[in-house]
């Protein structure tokens, strides 16, 4: 099966890359590596922000942790020219939850996204990872995920 059928199978439509909101670039090429920018829970109703454990649920975290999947998905798309089929493997996620100081589930919260890419390249969408719980992200974004990603 195809990413594109993959993908709307799924129900997933890519949205419009996000712009830089500071000076970089949402994504550098360099030989067949792909570095995609952290992409944030934002999506066209204005996404999920917030403190997990604090005023926003694990649930929504990890719905927040795919809407960044969904917007890492749109950049890789952008970088290829709209040829996801050009993805050999997904390398590395870089996960980060704006996070209340009690709470410790942060992995559970990333595999939000690293279950999409899983759902959306098969065994090659498995990656290395980190996840990370910060005091706090851009714009008060819940979620924010980057990624490592080989091309052809």
């Amino acid at each position: 099966m195809t990413v594109a059928a993959r993908l709307a199978e799924l129900g997933i439509a890519l949205p419009e890359p996000a712009k830089a909101v500071a000076n970089y670039v949402p994504y550098v090429q360099t030989g067949n590596l792909l570095h995609i920018s952290g992409q944030l829970s934002n999506d066209a109703s204005g996404g999920l922000k917030g403190t997990v454990g604090a005023d926003v649920s694990q649930e929504d975290a990890v719905k927040g942790a795919r809407m960044c999947g969904v917007n890492l998905l749109a950049q890789i798309s952008a970088a290829l020219d709209g040829d996801l089929e050009r993805v050999v493997r997904v390398v590395k996620l870089g996960g980060f939850v704006q996070a209340a100081g009690d709470f410790e589930a942060i992995p559970a919260v990333i595999n939000g996204c690293s279950d999409l890419m899983v759902e959306v390249f098969g065994d090659k969408g498995r990656h290395a990872r980190s996840a990370v719980g910060v005091y706090k992200l851009p714009l008060g974004f819940a979620v924010e995920v980057d990624a490592i990603v080989e091309v052809r």
